[in-house]
């Protein structure tokens, strides 16, 4: 459906996207991640044909972006970050006038209208302002915007950014429906969302991709190590890490500081990913005067692989 083969895009000296190549299967669902000036937006602003690339090509079906600029725009809705919708308008005369733009035939205008309304959950508001409405309800607005001409495949940029914890599940809600029937690319820093809501990931860090899959395969394939963290009463901290590091598996025994906590002696331990190092430690310290008071193995999420991968060295 959509093939991106080193695309890159110079301002100057300053390279914000560097040679990336993804492809994204019709009806996928694919979150495009990175944190803030990473490229995301500028790669959607080439792909949906806002910004000619320095070098590289992007092939939406049998078409060329740059060579054939209308006919790929025919198949693509874009909301970006900050919906340009006109806040004095109604919502209903706002759609209407996005259909007659679309070319919508005058007697199919009323029925998509409320395909629309009840897809986007419209119905209450369709004959408000805009500019009265919440944030959430303008994303939802921009969003059936995006939709009006059905479009075979959906671009959005940051499409809950702003938003509150009840109108991101909401707005979540109807990306998954949407990307049931249609091809999504959806941009965030918020890794919750694209958990949730994606098929597969890309991760963009200074104009690279520097990883693309499902999100559990870059966990399997980061989790190369496991990470262990425990809490000791009446340890010294020399002691434990004699026992310790000697058990087999272990990697690093290395103290945590926290603070207002001196009674306890926090330690972390890097194992290997294929020994299970509970049951060795465990005996390991019961053999010990020492009181475990926490126990616990840290979960290698997509946040944890995300910072990693995005950090600057």
């Amino acid at each position: 459906m959509i093939h991106i083969d080193q695309l890159t895009k110079n301002y100057g000296s300053l390279c914000a996207v560097d040679h990336i190549s993804l492809t994204v299967d019709k009806g996928e669902v694919l979150g495009f991640l990175g944190p803030n000036g990473a490229g995301k937006t500028t790669t959607m602003r080439m792909l949906t044909g806002f910004l000619e690339p320095s070098s590289g090509s992007i092939q939406i079906k049998d078409l060329n972006v740059a060579k054939q600029p209308l006919e790929t725009k025919q198949l693509m809705g874009y909301l970006p970050e900050s919906a340009p919708i006109y806040q004095d308008m109604l919502v209903y005369d706002y759609l209407s006038f996005v259909a007659d733009i679309r070319q919508i035939a005058a007697d199919k205008q009323l029925g998509r209208l409320r395909e629309l309304s009840d897809l986007c959950g419209l119905g209450g508001v369709m004959h408000k302002p805009i500019g009265d409405l919440s944030k959430g309800y303008k994303q939802r607005v921009g969003l059936a915007h995006a939709m009006m001409n059905d479009p075979e495949i959906l671009v959005l940029d940051e499409p809950t950014s702003g938003l509150d914890p009840n109108q991101i599940v909401e707005i979540r809600e109807i990306i998954r429906q949407i990307g049931r029937e249609k091809t999504v690319i959806l941009s965030t820093h918020i890794l919750s969302e694209a958990e949730a809501t994606c098929d597969r990931v890309a991760i963009i860090n200074n104009g690279k991709i520097v990883a693309d899959d499902t999100t559990q395969q870059i966990t399997q394939a980061a989790g190369a190590e496991t990470i262990i963290n425990i809490a000791l009463e009446g340890a010294d901290r020399q002691a434990a890490q004699n026992l310790l590091r000697p058990i087999d598996g272990v990697i690093d025994v290395q103290p945590v500081a926290a603070e207002n906590d001196h009674a306890l002696l926090r330690m972390q331990l890097r194992g290997r990913a294929d020994v299970d190092l509970r049951r060795s430690i465990y005996l390991a310290i019961r053999e010990t005067p020492w009181i475990l008071m926490e126990f616990y193995q840290q979960s290698r999420t997509l946040e944890t692989i995300f910072r990693e991968l995005t950090m600057e060295n």
